[in-house]
């Protein structure tokens, strides 16, 4: 049996392993969302800002369950309330064409989108209805609307939070299990990026994920209490190249191995093999990222 487990930027022994499946089985009526803060606020887990990390929980018991190390009790699905379709935004946005040279569309705008703003609106619409992967985005994360110096929308760009099985990032960072669970919380995901279909300007994609990368730390600092020391972006082979990333001294590392996001063993297995490309934030970012937890 098992004396230590590493799980999610927490490692626990025999003890308190016993500890959390006595607790988990005083509350076989709680929902996995409730035994998840209740667990935060038991360990006082929570980000840099003092927010539980309930997201991080309910994704640690779950891993837990997968191991076979903790039984937790079945998904509530009849007490779910339907929920609604969701529908896109109604945006009646300009696609006059922006096919200018780059100089003349600076110095671009960066905004971040608040929720129930109008900007967040935009974004949610061009995001459903011109990104392949659309909307779905959960944990932490941070949204660019990007705009020229006349008001035009451009791009936008998401970053959340890192892919936990990526074998080509893991053997270039030198992790083991331990270590990546200590610096996950150090890596942003590049999950969404996207130029609007109208808008062609040479150099654009590469010039924003520059500056993303110069603002993104601060940003993350500001907003979730910690800082980010490398970012990740897997890029389908099948419908992109990778130019923009290539351009902007992103280092490719290697592919997935078709598997979901967070696949693992095979029950997640997908037929897209995706490049990965890693951009530190950090002269010293190995060392960085393993006192992140």
């Amino acid at each position: 049996m098992q004396t230590e487990v590493a799980c999610q930027g927490r490692r626990l022994d025999g003890s308190q392993m016993a500890w959390l499946r006595e607790w988990i089985g005083l509350h076989p009526a709680w929902s996995r969302k409730r035994l998840s803060r209740e667990l935060c606020q038991q360990w006082n887990w929570r980000n840099g800002r003092g927010q539980l990390k309930d997201f991080a929980a309910r994704s640690f018991l779950e891993k837990l369950e997968v191991r076979g190390l903790v039984a937790l009790p079945a998904l509530q699905l009849a007490r779910r309330h339907p929920r609604p379709r969701r529908t896109l935004p109604e945006v009646n946005w300009p696609r006059a064409p922006v096919e200018l040279p780059l100089s003349q569309l600076q110095p671009l705008m960066w905004l971040q989108p608040s929720v129930g703003s109008a900007q967040a609106s935009r974004f949610e619409a061009y995001r459903g209805h011109y990104h392949y992967l659309g909307l779905r985005v959960v944990g932490e994360n941070l949204r660019y609307l990007i705009l020229d110096r006349q008001g035009r929308d451009l791009a936008c760009l998401l970053f959340g939070a890192a892919a936990w099985r990526a074998a080509a990032r893991d053997h270039f960072l030198g992790w083991e299990e331990a270590q990546k669970s200590a610096g996950l919380p150090g890596v942003a995901n590049n999950a969404r990026f996207m130029i609007l279909p109208w808008v062609r300007v040479p150099g654009l994609a590469s010039h924003i994920l520059s500056r993303a990368a110069r603002r993104l730390s601060a940003d993350w600092q500001l907003k979730y209490g910690h800082p980010i020391y490398l970012l990740e972006s897997f890029v389908d082979r099948s419908r992109f190249q990778g130019t923009g990333y290539r351009a902007a001294n992103w280092h490719w590392v290697g592919q997935t191995r078709g598997r979901g996001r967070q696949g693992r063993d095979h029950q997640h297995l997908t037929a897209t093999v995706k490049d990965l490309y890693l951009y530190p934030l950090h002269p010293r970012f190995r060392q960085k990222l393993l006192v992140c937890a």
